[in-house]
């Protein structure tokens, strides 16, 4: 008769675990002044290069659409067809274009992070992950919450710009993330995917600060990488790893902007 499974256990203890939340929460706290800040400026920065970018696209339209007609009489190509028939078939561009997609990928890279806690304390609440200490389930809704506040924070800058927000998860590895919480059986399975995904946010906001023009961009993703990295380093100790990995974050799991589906 096989043995019965041994139910996933805290590597670290609950005390330290605690304290090492509420340090997290203290930290974020700190970031908010640097990335409110960061974000109004942003704000300004998008709305300029965007109103340059209509100025540069409204006169090369004109010019274009006048070459496209010239060419269509002399071929002898019916006019509608040159016009609004071949638009037809010409997908909608992104609203998100330069450094507003950057923010958007953050914005839907915040909305998973959030949609993967939320569901994994939904499973908690339902058994469906077997014990779970309650300094974890702590720990998992403060992630969750400063999360939140990041999408907040980047959707405010979208809308502020006159860009949409980003609702819900337009990411293509999303599919995979949601298969994966599905068949996550016990704490330290979603602990690894968190982090997987923790490490990924931070990357992105590290990649971002170094390759993105404005100002206000490196400002505000400076602000809060520091954050998430903050949430993978206490999930590395929650998986019993010590030390943890990397003195040094790296750039390689970042998520890249082709990474945003919309």
């Amino acid at each position: 008769m096989s043995a019965a499974k041994k139910d996933w256990e805290l590597a670290i203890d609950e005390r330290e675990l605690e304290l090492l939340t509420r340090d997290m929460e203290e930290a974020h706290r700190q970031t908010l002044p640097a990335m409110q800040a960061g974000s109004v400026e942003l704000v300004e920065e998008i709305r300029t290069l965007d109103a340059s970018r209509r100025r540069f696209l409204a006169g090369a339209g004109i010019a274009a659409a006048g070459t496209a007609l010239a060419m269509a009489a002399g071929a002898g190509v019916p006019k509608a067809f040159a016009t609004g028939r071949a638009r037809a078939v010409v997908a909608a561009p992104s609203p998100y274009v330069g450094d507003s997609r950057v923010v958007a990928l953050a914005a839907a890279l915040e909305n998973q992070a959030v949609g993967a806690y939320g569901a994994a304390l939904k499973a908690a609440g339902a058994g469906k992950l077997g014990k779970v200490p309650p300094a974890v389930g702590a720990f998992a809704k403060t992630a969750m919450g400063q999360h939140a506040a990041h999408a907040k924070a980047w959707n405010a800058v979208l809308t502020g710009a006159g860009k949409p927000a980003v609702s819900g998860v337009p990411l293509s590895n999303q599919p995979a993330t949601l298969k994966a919480l599905g068949q996550a059986k016990d704490v330290g399975a979603v602990a690894r995917l968190a982090l997987a995904l923790e490490d990924q946010a931070a990357q992105t906001y590290l990649f971002a600060a170094g390759n993105v023009a404005s100002p206000g961009g490196i400002r505000t993703a400076a602000s809060i990488a520091p954050v998430e990295a903050m949430h993978a380093a206490i999930l590395h100790f929650v998986l019993g790893e010590y030390p943890v990995p990397d003195a040094f974050l790296q750039t390689d799991k970042a998520a890249k902007p082709a990474l945003l589906t919309v």
